[in-house]
């Protein structure tokens, strides 16, 4: 979750995450967001060594895509956590 914490990095993965299974050219992802090259390379570093993306390299051109199952570990894990030990404040559990 300390990965995500960041703005960028959480721009990045969500920009990743609604691109769907398909890879994204790192170039679009820095476009779309108006990163620097330096400043996106250091944020998708940190993304793929906790897990959140996978990259892969063909020739020059690097691609980055969101890796699901880790966001799944990580929505499981806050579902399961809803409302432990107290009334639940939503109008829905969120985990029922």
């Amino acid at each position: 979750m300390a990965e995500l914490g960041h703005p960028t990095r959480l721009g990045v993965y969500r920009y990743l995450v609604k691109m769907g299974s398909t890879p994204v050219v790192v170039g679009d992802v820095q476009q779309a967001l108006g990163v620097p090259a330096s400043t996106l390379s250091h944020h998708l570093g940190r993304l793929a060594r906790v897990g959140l993306i996978r990259q892969r390299r063909e020739g020059r051109v690097l691609y980055c895509e969101a890796q699901y199952d880790k966001l799944q570990t990580l929505l499981d894990f806050l579902t399961d956590e809803c409302c432990e030990g107290q009334a639940c404040l939503t109008s829905t559990r969120c985990c029922d």
